[in-house]
């Protein structure tokens, strides 16, 4: 749309809601009063704008759209198709402005306001009804570090502007949800108002502290593992949620109508009492976990990977997460080394579930959909020490099986399954390889051998991190990084088996597909488009990216070296990629921060 989205007030919300529709390539106009504040607005547009960028969903990245500042609201909203007002919280100056805005906007001109607190139904006491249908509550809270934006009717909203703008939304990296009818507070605010008013209560009884309170309610819903509290009542019973409610209603006298009442008639007479329950609870029932495809990967501490929609819940992503356990908060340090798990994250929801526990240092994972069963590397106690390791388990994490024991191989990386041949391919860095064998763990052989741990100790060129794998094709294609952040990366390809007569160390069959990367780190491969993606974690300009390169083609290889492609710029050192082929081949990337995948 060529039409600008204009936002009024350039404080610090207003240009943090500048830069979210900038970021999905709308053009933006802000207008304030204050050209101190508007300089403000553009210096923090300018210096931030890679940030909104990055959690736009669109692969590649949308251009930014351009902004334009502006200190009256008839110049700056002429041509607008959305208005999202941001002005002080003060009812006058607001319904001032919504109907200065009516006068001078296009008649299909929708206005929003960002506040929180007053209704917007108070704010169009001097608009025609016409207009009236056209306005409705958009409440941003702090992005990019909160992404949340709750839209909410005005009594006489035009229902069909709640999925338009949710659909915009969603398009510029925020996450929409719509309140169903008006509710004082929204929907956030009234439940950050419940915790608030009973915290209060809890300090002025003398029950507890503040810092005892905030030890709480960390470790009960801020760690990976922590639910959410629909979630949570679902995990408890709601049986046991009314039980348990019901006490505090009969000692302080508490009206019943829209909490225990509403739950027993609603859920726990139909049988919907929870997890316990096949007729689930809040959410509806789930089914046993379902297979992932994923590829995990080198490096550092946290290492998701896609797993597919459950039926119940269309559309739903689980990643099977790899936490190497170096940040544990564990007082006993002799067990860091085996602190490593596995934990399914589920995407909507934000939560963090444990699957397999006890590893060292898992790096690399992948899925066998048709076998139920995935498959992880374990780089060992120490990368400095060959005590690597791939194992096995159904999807639940149970039954797991050896692959290849401890000691076998070094730092087993990232790993890849090819179900067609039930073998498991993956990239050995210290030990300086590339591995595959049999899900059962036999035919275990080396298929590139790029040099000898000892002889070659140091030498980073030789590392092999990142795989993937053409199984249509016969091809394999890996990494060797290179000195951090050095810029003597490289990414090779060879068939899958040695040629006749020639071994690991010395095949005469590899081809270089590019060199001279800051640091390439894992791979993902398209091969329907013949399309290699992989991270680079080197130094910027170029590192800390994502990117791919046609692999396919006439003129080979060596003739596409100069088209590589960036996506994405101005990560964090990142390491694990999965492509989500369900989805318009958008690109799920990740980084060795735990934080970095929570926003």
């Amino acid at each position: 749309m060529t039409r600008p989205v204009v936002v009024l007030g350039a404080g610090v919300l207003g240009r943090r809601i500048a830069s979210v529709f900038l970021a999905g390539g709308y053009d933006v106009h802000t207008r304030d009063p204050s050209e101190a504040a508007l300089t403000a607005a553009k210096e923090y547009v300018a210096e931030n704008i890679g940030s909104f960028t990055a959690l736009t969903p669109a692969q590649p990245k949308p251009q930014p759209g351009t902004h334009r500042v502006y200190t009256d609201i008839a110049s700056a909203v002429q041509d607008a198709w959305l208005v999202v007002e941001a002005v002080p919280e003060q009812l006058p100056l607001k319904i001032a402005t919504f109907a200065e805005v009516h006068a001078a906007a296009p008649a299909d001109c929708i206005i929003a306001s960002n506040s929180s607190s007053f209704k917007s139904r108070l704010m169009i006491t001097e608009l025609p009804r016409e207009r009236a249908q056209r306005v409705l509550n958009m409440h941003f809270t702090m992005p990019p570090a909160i992404r949340t934006v709750e839209l909410m009717t005005s009594g006489e909203t035009d229902e069909a502007l709640f999925p338009l703008l949710t659909d915009v939304l969603a398009s510029c990296g925020v996450l929409p949800v719509t309140a169903r009818r008006e509710s004082t507070g929204f929907i956030f605010n009234r439940l950050w108002a419940a915790i608030k008013r009973e915290i209060m209560m809890i300090l002025a009884e003398d029950v507890s502290s503040a810092a005892e309170i905030d030890l709480l309610w960390e470790n009960m819903f801020q760690l990976p593992t922590s639910l959410p509290p629909c979630k949570l009542m679902d995990q408890i019973g709601l049986d046991t949620v009314a039980f348990i409610e019901d006490n505090y209603v009969g000692e302080r006298g508490l009206d019943t109508t829209l909490t225990v009442d509403w739950l027993r008639e609603k859920y726990i007479k139909p049988g919907k009492l929870g997890k316990k329950s096949e007729l689930g609870g809040l959410y509806p029932a789930s089914s046993p976990a379902s297979s992932s495809s994923s590829s995990e990967s080198a490096g550092a501490s946290t290492r998701p990977s896609t797993a597919s929609s459950t039926p119940e819940n269309e559309g739903k992503k689980e990643l099977l997460v790899l936490d190497v356990g170096l940040g544990s908060n564990n007082a006993d340090l002799s067990a860091i080394p085996t602190a490593g798990r596995i934990l399914r994250f589920d995407t909507a929801s934000r939560t963090m579930t444990p699957v397999v526990t006890g590893q060292s240092l898992p790096d690399g994972i992948d899925v066998a959909r048709e076998a139920g069963r995935m498959f992880w590397t374990n780089m060992g106690r120490s990368t400095s020490t060959c005590d690597g390791s791939v194992y096995s388990a159904r999807l639940d994490g149970s039954d797991v099986q050896t692959v290849i024991p401890p000691a076998a191989v070094h730092t087993p990386k990232q790993l890849v399954v090819d179900e067609t041949t039930s073998r498991v391919y993956f990239c050995d860095r210290e030990g300086m390889g590339v591995h595959r064998v049999r899900f059962d763990g036999t035919e275990h052989e080396t298929i590139v051998k790029t040099g000898c741990a000892t002889q070659h100790k140091g030498e980073m060129t030789r590392w092999c991190v990142g795989i993937a794998l053409d199984a249509e094709r016969g091809l394999v294609y890996w990494t060797q990084k290179g000195p951090s952040k050095g810029g003597q990366g490289r990414i090779f390809r060879a068939p899958v088996d040695v040629p006749a007569g020639r071994t690991a160390e010395d095949r005469d069959d590899i081809e270089l597909v590019l060199d001279g990367l800051p640091e390439p780190i894992d791979l993902e491969l398209d091969a329907a488009g013949e399309t290699l993606y992989w991270t680079d974690r080197g130094e910027h300009p170029v590192g800390c990216s994502l990117n791919r390169v046609v692999v396919g083609g006439d003129g080979g290889v060596e003739g596409r070296r100069g088209k590589k492609e960036i996506l994405a710029r101005q990560f964090h050192e990142p390491i694990g990629l999965k492509r989500d082929a369900s989805g318009d081949a958008v690109i799920e990337m990740y980084t060795y921060i735990y934080e970095d995948i929570k926003i």
